[in-house]
């Protein structure tokens, strides 16, 4: 009696085992490959409630997959100094929405809290963004400080944003484990040098200021080459 139970259980054993299987990647670690450079940060995959499926006499709750994350950067000044309480948003270009037949209902929409520098300049956006066909495609735009005329106009004071905005896209492959995320063209700022040598050239660079003209003598007039002060000899003019 013993052995024939222990027969029974092998084969409901090694079913489990190939349904937990055939479940997807729940075990498995949610990134293998990292293409984002530590620009995404502390992801993972949860489940929640998108809608209903309608059968015939009754409904099934929908549930989707969504990856959860977090992207973060660092606000600083011209001089590399980090700056606190700069607002960062993420605008994503459109929502996706789940179609599976004419018996389902779901929506599945992708969400980003923004972020706020701290002491040290750095900041976080918070993600939650749905996985479909084992996928996340997600284009939109960081926008930096987007209220900084207001707070100009309001407190006389504010911090202007050298790069408005830049587009982004993140990639996420869960069956592999794979992110990417990419941004576009971004705006590099230089600040002029120059040289002590004496023969280097007077022509300021774009973006530098203008050198200030020579102050002139009290009485506005320049003494010529060869020319004497005939009072020199009287103690004028000295201490």
């Amino acid at each position: 009696m013993i052995k024939y139970r222990m027969r029974k259980l092998v084969p409901v054993a090694a079913f489990l085992a190939l349904l937990s299987a055939a479940c997807g990647p729940s075990n498995k670690k949610i990134v293998v490959e990292d293409f984002a450079e530590g620009r995404v940060v502390d992801l993972s995959v949860t489940d929640k409630l998108t809608g209903n499926r309608e059968l015939l006499f009754f409904s099934m709750p929908k549930k989707t997959e969504f990856l959860e994350g977090y992207i973060q950067g660092i606000i600083t000044d011209y001089a590399d100094n980090p700056i606190q309480g700069v607002v960062v948003r993420a605008v994503a270009s459109g929502e996706a929405t789940i179609e599976e037949g004419e018996g389902t209902r779901n929506f599945a929409v992708s969400s980003f809290d923004p972020g706020v520098s701290d002491t040290n300049g750095f900041y976080k956006i918070r993600f939650t963004l749905p996985i479909l066909d084992h996928i996340v495609d997600v284009r939109g735009k960081l926008v930096y400080n987007p209220g900084w005329e207001q707070e100009k106009d309001t407190l006389g004071k504010a911090y202007e944003p050298q790069l408005k905005q830049s587009q982004f896209h993140l990639y996420y492959e869960r069956k592999i484990g794979r992110i990417t995320f990419s941004e576009g063209i971004r705006k590099s700022v230089v600040s002029p040098v120059f040289t002590n040598r004496p023969k280097a050239s007077t022509t300021p660079l774009p973006g530098a200021a203008s050198p200030e003209p020579e102050k002139k003598g009290e009485a506005g007039a320049e003494k010529k080459p060869g020319e004497e002060d005939v009072f020199k000899g009287f103690g004028f003019g000295g201490p």
